[in-house]
């Protein structure tokens, strides 16, 4: 489906900010492509009929959702160790951690394996996991993003995150997410 995508965007005659970047989402934040499973075997077969508002967002920005990343069970975890799915290891020394619970995120961007990623921050789960894997981790100021379509662990202390390479990159992202949205309590 992201090759798809991908190809139909140069179909389109008007370039968008991010055209064509390669992105991916953290377990926990809803997409019609693939499951949602909260790094949960209780949702191991849950497809959302909806996209969160940030997904929706980027893809109309030109972003290319690759995949889901793994994260602690529920987002509760600080190593993303704790997953259904197994642990994430740190890609610059497989013997550690990665840092959770957005760890899966956090890897993925430091390993290359797409531009950005978004997590989700409730006690440090952007950050923490971005420090430990040498990217940059943006928490924005609450309101600032949309939480809707996010599975919630503390819905008045959540944020939707950026896990980038660079300030600019994040930028781009905040950029393209931020703004109201009526969806988000």
């Amino acid at each position: 489906e992201a090759l798809q995508c991908a190809e139909s965007l140069g179909e389109r005659p008007d370039p968008k900010p991010l055209w064509g970047l390669p992105w991916l989402a953290k377990e926990n934040i809803a997409t019609r492509l693939g499951r949602t499973t909260c790094g949960s075997r209780m949702l191991r077969h849950y497809v959302s009929a909806v996209d969160a508002t940030v997904v929706s967002r980027l893809e109309g920005a030109g972003a290319v959702l690759l995949g889901k990343t793994n994260c602690d069970e529920f987002a509760m975890g600080s190593t993303t160790e704790f997953s259904a799915w197994g642990p994430t290891r740190n890609p610059y020394d497989t013997s550690r951690v990665a840092g959770g619970s957005s760890g899966g995120s956090a890897a993925a961007v430091a390993a290359g394996f797409a531009s950005f990623a978004l997590g989700s921050d409730t006690g440090g789960s952007v950050r923490q996991p971005a420090a430990w894997c040498g990217v940059v981790g943006l928490k924005p100021t609450y309101g600032r993003v949309s939480r809707s379509g996010l599975v919630a662990f503390a819905n008045s202390l959540d944020h939707i995150g950026i896990l980038a390479t660079s300030v600019p990159d994040a930028g781009m992202v905040l950029e393209a997410i931020a703004g109201h949205d009526a969806a988000d309590a």
